[in-house]
């Protein structure tokens, strides 16, 4: 492991590159034969479920609008980042020089309209060049696409890739038909006994809804999340009105349960 500094803790840089050093150097620290018990004991693989976990903490900063939180949960990704290229770095795989020039390679590659004497007049135009630009190092058109994204996230990864190379529908007049035909096949599933015919029948629905969303510029990912949200507000709403006569939702009676509900709908807004 490589040797590391006495880093005071109170360093505090005011350049990217000291801080970034500065960031470095922590993390070696942490990691040396007399640093944190805990960071020391921690590999590629322990570190996966902190690295999904600090992403979703961004993403849920930026929901927030909190530009204070935004910078923490900014920099404890990118601890995570620091900190799996110095393990990768005792294994002599690359250390976090080879992640940062890799990082500007592809930049620089990607985006021959500004280091080249390309020209794009556009965003999509951008985006068409990146998808041929993996196609000629060999990839497939969805082999970006992250096996571990949430499920509707990776659904509307994979529509906008395939849009791409124009296997899409016209407009969203066909995805709507789509969906129709879909939940059609559902009902005829769940007529049915075959439980694997209604999975499979519920995966083409929901990946459909995904193609749908995606056409009106929806995420569907943060549609669902909105509505847990609401069904969340709503649902305390109920057992809140509810606990005011000493009663919980179990063995509430359902048209008590509904005109609640319709109440929630107007009084438990954001």
């Amino acid at each position: 492991m490589k040797e590391a500094s006495r880093t005071s803790k109170n360093r505090t840089a005011t350049g990217a590159g000291e801080a970034f050093e500065a960031l470095l150097d922590i993390i070696r620290r942490l990691r040396a034969p007399d640093g944190c018990p805990w960071d020391r004991v921690q590999t590629l693989q322990s570190l996966k479920t902190y690295c999904i976990e600090e992403a979703y903490e961004v993403v849920q900063a930026i929901e927030d609008g909190d530009r204070e939180e935004l910078r923490e949960e900014l920099g404890d990704l990118l601890m995570q980042v620091v900190f799996q290229a110095d393990l990768a770095a005792d294994e002599g795989a690359f250390d976090i020089a080879g992640v940062c020039n890799g990082a500007v390679k592809k930049l620089i590659d990607r985006h021959p309209h500004v280091f080249g004497d390309k020209k794009a007049k556009d965003a999509a135009e951008v985006l068409d060049r990146w998808e041929k630009y993996k196609r000629r190092e060999g990839r497939g058109v969805l082999s970006g696409v992250p096996r571990h994204l949430p499920a509707l996230m990776m659904a509307l990864r994979m529509s906008e890739k395939v849009s791409h190379v124009g296997f899409d529908w016209p407009d969203e007049t066909g995805a709507i038909e789509k969906l129709d035909e879909e939940i059609l096949e559902l009902k005829e599933a769940l007529a049915g006994k075959d439980d694997k015919a209604v999975e499979e029948e519920l995966g083409d629905v929901l990946f459909t809804v995904a193609n749908v969303a995606r056409m009106r510029g929806v995420n569907p990912e943060e549609a669902l999340r909105r509505m847990m949200e609401r069904f969340k507000r709503r649902f305390e709403y109920v057992e809140a009105e509810l606990a005011k006569k000493g009663e919980g939702v179990k063995g509430t009676p359902l048209p008590t349960l509904e005109t609640l509900w319709e109440d929630a709908k107007r009084f438990a807004q954001e």
